[in-house]
């Protein structure tokens, strides 16, 4: 696959959907997309009461994904906040032609989904670690 290809991606209308629900609704806590025979789809969707380990642990330890993560917190001040991640995830072990296929097609995805707070990278687990994910909310 060429790289004119990939940024060709199509954004399947239901990662839309899906991730206006998680930002105005709240009935999702993520959402993992997967790009499919050169279209973002939905893959997963978290439940409101699941965890960030359950989130991290429905990664796919040796695939590329995108994924958004709505993470509440309460600030120094005791304030209640959210906020709406994008992770891009890398994982050294995927194969290379997948890693250029997802980095030359995130910012076109992340244009199709309006809302996100922060975004972060992450090529093994300890680089979206719970810790990372509440310094970067702050």
């Amino acid at each position: 696959m060429q790289a004119n290809a990939a940024s060709g991606m199509a954004v399947h209308d239901e990662c839309k959907l899906k991730f206006l629900e998680l930002k105005a609704k709240r009935i999702y806590r993520f959402i993992i997309f997967k790009i499919d025979a050169q279209q973002v789809v939905v893959e997963k969707l978290g439940n409101p009461e699941e965890t960030y380990e359950d989130f991290t642990n429905a990664l796919p330890a040796d695939e590329c994904r995108y994924a958004v993560f709505d993470f509440d917190f309460v600030t120094n001040e005791n304030c209640q906040k959210s906020k709406i991640f994008f992770i891009a995830w890398s994982p050294d072990t995927s194969k290379v032609r997948m890693k250029m296929v997802y980095a030359s097609s995130k910012d076109r995805f992340k244009r199709e989904i309006d809302g996100i707070q922060v975004e972060l990278q992450a090529t093994d687990p300890s680089e979206m670690s719970l810790d990372i994910i509440k310094s970067r909310a702050l």
